[in-house]
């Protein structure tokens, strides 16, 4: 697998909203495209539901997820949330994960949703407070880890009631959350 090199900046980026049951399609090709044509380059994606990793360029953070908000809309006319980490940030999400047996024994059922914004402590807690299934729910810096032990289709505790109290964020499972690790060449891959 190809390795960034340490001197340039990577970034891992999420895409919210795009290839969901047959709405708001984007070929990852045209993800690839997007993001190539604002001078990032070696833009690499994983699966089809909006997931990048690539380098370079000036502009990091909120900045960034502007710029390829801005230019989703100028290409695709849609308007979709990028939530975009460095490798270090993605590496602490990986090393603090509160569910290391769900990791290893059901990975597809430990979500880590990713937000725009740190969460309020009491947005976190009227949440847990309103979980009425099994699923546990444990809040990092601007993430969420999520215990889904009977799946996440079956779950109350969707995506939309997590964004109601929390914001806009987007979800990946454990084994996605790994994978873009070892793409971006994270420390813990």
């Amino acid at each position: 697998m190809r390795r960034y090199r340490s001197d340039v900046s990577v970034h891992i980026a999420l895409v919210r909203g795009i290839n969901v049951g047959g709405h708001a399609a984007v070929a990852m090709a045209d993800l690839r495209e997007l993001i190539g044509a604002l001078g990032y380059r070696d833009v690499r994606t994983l699966l089809q539901s909006g997931n990048a990793v690539f380098s370079g360029g000036k502009r990091a953070g909120a900045a960034l997820e502007t710029q390829l908000e801005k230019e989703m809309v100028t290409r695709h006319g849609l308007s979709a949330a990028f939530l975009v980490r460095s490798p270090a940030e993605w590496a602490d999400v990986v090393a603090r994960n509160p569910f290391p047996n769900e990791a290893r024994k059901d990975p597809g059922h430990l979500l880590v949703m990713f937000l725009k914004a740190a969460p309020a402590a009491s947005a976190v807690a009227a949440l847990q407070a309103g979980v009425r299934g099994p699923e546990v729910i444990r809040a990092g810096a601007r993430h969420l880890y999520i215990s889904y032990p009977d799946g996440v289709g079956r779950s109350k505790l969707t995506g939309t009631s997590i964004e109601r109290k929390l914001g806009i964020g987007t979800a990946r499972n454990w084994n996605t959350v790994l994978k873009l690790a070892a793409l971006a060449g994270s420390p813990s891959a």
